[in-house]
């Protein structure tokens, strides 16, 4: 899973990084309300940790331009400010959660976990077609065949199923899988596709990973 924190107190968005990374997660930090709205529109994170109080835009605005966009991404939003109205303001804005500072590390956990569970992301494994892949192991499944996928093509087969037939921009494959500010390229993308076909057809999936020009990449069930 990939998280942003959008935190102007360096200090804290460094800690709340580690603590993250700690779990396993994977974490990009920044700290203003534009570069977050930035990164956030991206639409390549799980959920989004946003501070309330920023420079440029304030955790409201980005909220805003988030949901304005029709992004479903969950939202926790962090602030000292605790009275009854500006907790209002930050659910109106988009927010799904609202913690109030000084909180607790186990509470923010408990509030990413529950979040990611009512978007239906902690899940055990992916399918599509006569195909899965098991989330806890890597191993990419088809009755009795299963073969182990490398982190990357890990990390794009699980984009490509959780996006299923709508189409995967290589772009946004890119920001996921390598980072925002990777040096990769599209090329990058198209080689790990190669790989991924190669070992679908080794365990005998009717899955196909399907190009279309400009648009990305989708899946679609081939009759074998």
């Amino acid at each position: 899973m990939k998280i942003l924190i959008v935190e102007d107190d360096v200090l804290l968005a460094n800690s709340l990084k580690e603590l993250l990374e700690g779990q396993s997660y994977q974490v990009d930090t920044v700290y203003d309300g534009e570069m977050g709205a930035e990164y956030a529109l991206l639409g390549i994170y799980d959920p989004l940790i946003l501070d309330v109080m920023m420079p440029k835009l304030d955790g409201f605005q980005v909220a805003s331009r988030v949901r304005a966009r029709h992004f479903g991404t969950p939202i926790l939003m962090l602030t000292a400010k605790s009275q009854l109205d500006d907790r209002i303001q930050g659910l109106d804005a988009g927010a799904d959660y609202y913690l109030t500072k000084p909180f607790d590390s186990r509470e923010l956990l408990a509030c990413i976990h529950a979040l990611l569970r009512r978007q239906g992301a902690q899940v055990d494994e992916l399918t599509f077609g006569n195909t899965a892949l098991d989330l806890s192991t890597s191993m990419l499944v088809c009755r009795d065949k299963q073969i182990r996928l490398y982190a990357k093509e890990f990390d794009i087969m699980r984009y490509l199923l959780q996006s299923g037939e709508k189409n995967l921009p290589k772009e946004t494959i890119l920001a996921r899988v390598w980072g925002y500010d990777s040096d990769a390229v599209e090329n990058h993308v198209e080689v790990y596709v190669g790989f991924l076909r190669k070992k679908l057809r080794s365990i005998g999936s009717n899955v196909h990973i399907q190009a279309a020009r400009r648009l990305g990449y989708h899946l679609e069930v081939k009759q074998l």
